[in-house]
């Protein structure tokens, strides 16, 4: 079966599986509601500091991607993305995607990246590109592990200052991945006789290790629940912040890539070559 209809049958099947409905959004009422959902997602005080209903309109009349998946006549999650270039390559850059907070871990995010796979390869484009927050254990899960995007960058202060209600007063560091479409994904390295770089230690900081060299596999952990340690103790969040910010991106120049993350929390890092 050619790629994307298959990648078609797939996408049918996730959402079937959930009782979802997934589409692309082009209509103003769908397009305000999407703008709505977002807004509620990031906590934000107004739609336009995620993406306006007229924002979304254009990039659905442009002929970027704008979709929505309803449970009945509910939308319960929303995903956008536009063309972007990196050399002569040209990819999707998903850039936002979100869930009502009571969707989370029932697989409306999965149907709504296996609709936005099958919509990209319908067009001839085989990679799409987004970034997300590396101390976010569930994305990086999800990200790495479930649909084996390949992490490529560590992006410190991406976007700057946010005053949402999720980034706000916190340092915007991102990861960038690329999903290759029609690429088998690559399985991470095994766990076993990983020397760990950051840990979390009994008071829930990161505890810090200086790892003997050469080390073929290196691992590096997040907290268990970043947002909720975010508003709770803002200074052990930032400590979180710059242990694993140096311990990834002095690996990422020294000749590691990030091979995958562990359902405990904990990045795993494979000497290139």
């Amino acid at each position: 079966m050619d790629a994307p209809v298959d990648a078609w049958t797939q996408a049918a099947a996730a959402a079937d599986r959930i009782g979802v409905k997934v589409v692309e959004l082009t209509g103003s009422a769908e397009l305000a509601e999407c703008s709505a959902l977002l807004q509620r997602v990031w906590r934000a005080e107004h739609p336009a500091e995620i993406c306006s209903a007229s924002m979304l309109r254009t990039y659905a009349h442009s002929g970027n991607y704008v979709a929505g998946a309803y449970r009945g006549a509910a939308l319960v999650g929303a995903s956008v993305g536009f063309w972007g270039r990196h050399g002569e390559h040209i990819h999707l850059h998903s850039h936002l995607a979100g869930v009502e907070r009571d969707g989370h871990g029932h697989g409306v995010g999965q149907a709504l990246k296996f609709h936005q796979r099958a919509w990209t390869l319908a067009r001839g484009v085989r990679e799409v590109h987004w970034t997300y927050d590396p101390l976010i254990l569930r994305n990086a899960y999800f990200n790495l592990q479930k649909l084996g995007a390949e992490a490529v960058e560590y992006l410190p202060e991406f976007y700057g200052a946010m005053t949402d209600g999720i980034n706000a007063g916190d340092l915007t560091d991102r990861i960038l991945v690329v999903w290759h479409l029609d690429r088998p994904r690559v399985e991470p390295a095994d766990l076993q006789g990983a020397v760990p770089l950051v840990s979390r230690a009994p008071d829930g900081r990161p505890q810090v290790h200086a790892a003997a060299e050469p080390a073929g596999v290196l691992s590096v952990a997040v907290p268990l629940d970043a947002e909720q340690l975010r508003s709770r103790d803002r200074a052990a969040a930032l400590a979180w912040r710059v242990a694993v910010r140096d311990a990834l991106m002095s690996r990422l120049a020294s000749g590691y890539r990030i091979a995958g993350m562990t359902r405990d929390g904990r990045y795993l890092l494979e000497r290139v070559g």
